[in-house]
C-alpha cells in the first residue's frame, strides 16, 4: 500500500456535513463510505494535481489549505483560488477529463480521494449526493464570479482585501474557527496575485488597517479588530 494513503470512512468524519449531504440513511451512507477509497497525504509545497494532467478524482480537504493557480503566457503565475478543510477539488477538470490549473498544498495536508466515476454512478442512484455535487459546483461558480467582478470592476485596493478577508473568516468560522483570528496560509505576493493587486499594494494596505485600528497583524497571525469597517468597505453581504 502507498505509505501516502489509507482506507477511510466518512460515516465517522467530523467534516462530514461539510463536504457530504446531511440526512442520509445509514445504507446510502455506507455506499458512500465505499465510494470514497483513500486518503492521500500531501507536503507543504507539493502537487495534488497538475495542469494538463488526467482527470480521474475530486478531492475532500480533510485538513490543510491549498492553492490552485495558472500559468500566464508570460510565465507568471495567477493564483484562482484558496481552499481548505471541508471543500471539494478538482472540479476544473470535469469539463474536458484534463485538469486545467495546479494545485498546490500551502501547509501539510491531507485529502480523501472520490473517483469520479463512482460518484457518477452513485449520483444516479442517491439524489442527495447528485443533487450535493450540483451545490459544489454551483458554490464554486458563485465564488469565481466573485473574483471576477473584484478584478474587473472598480473596487479599490481597500475593498478588495477586506472582502477577501471577510470571506476567509466566513469560511472558517464555518468549520468552527474564530471569527476574528486566523492565520494567513499565503504570502501577501499570492494574496495579490488572487485580488489583482500589486505585493507592494498588499502590503500597504495591510499597514493602512493596522494603522487605522481595524487588524492586528504580527507575521501570518492576523486578528480582526473592527470587523464592521471591513464590512462596510466591501458594501454587500461577501459571497462564501
Amino acid at each position: 500500500m502507498n505509505p501516502e494513503s489509507f482506507k477511510v470512512a466518512c460515516s465517522n468524519c467530523n467534516l462530514r456535513e461539510l463536504c457530504m449531504p446531511v440526512d442520509l440513511s445509514a445504507a446510502d451512507l455506507d455506499r458512500i463510505d465505499d465510494l470514497v477509497g483513500t486518503r492521500r497525504k500531501v507536503k507543504r509545497g507539493d502537487s495534488l494535481y497538475h495542469h494538463g494532467a488526467g482527470f480521474t478524482s475530486l478531492y475532500a480537504i480533510r485538513s490543510g489549505f491549498f492553492k490552485t493557480s495558472v500559468t500566464l503566457e508570460d510565465g507568471r503565475e495567477q493564483v484562482t483560488g484558496f481552499q481548505m478543510a471541508g471543500e471539494i477539488m478538482g472540479l476544473d477538470g470535469i469539463v474536458s477529463d484534463l485538469h486545467t490549473c495546479d494545485a498546490v498544498a500551502l501547509e501539510n495536508a491531507e485529502v480523501c480521494v472520490m473517483p469520479f466515476d463512482k460518484i457518477e454512478e452513485l449520483s444516479r442512484e442517491v439524489s442527495a449526493l447528485q443533487h450535493h455535487v450540483h451545490k459544489i459546483m454551483s458554490r464554486e461558480i458563485v465564488r469565481e464570479h466573485s473574483v471576477m467582478m473584484m478584478m474587473l470592476g472598480s473596487m479599490r485596493a481597500e475593498e478588495r482585501l477586506a472582502a477577501f478577508l471577510l470571506n476567509l473568516t466566513h469560511r472558517l468560522h464555518a468549520r468552527g474557527f474564530s471569527r476574528s483570528e486566523l492565520v494567513l496560509r499565503m504570502t501577501r505576493e499570492e494574496i495579490g496575485s488572487y485580488l489583482g493587486l500589486k505585493i507592494e499594494t498588499v502590503s500597504r494596505t495591510f499597514s493602512k488597517f493596522v494603522d487605522d485600528g481595524v487588524l492586528e497583524v504580527k507575521q501570518k497571525n492576523l486578528r480582526i479588530l473592527r470587523p464592521d469597517t471591513l464590512q462596510q468597505l466591501v458594501n454587500a453581504p461577501v459571497n462564501c
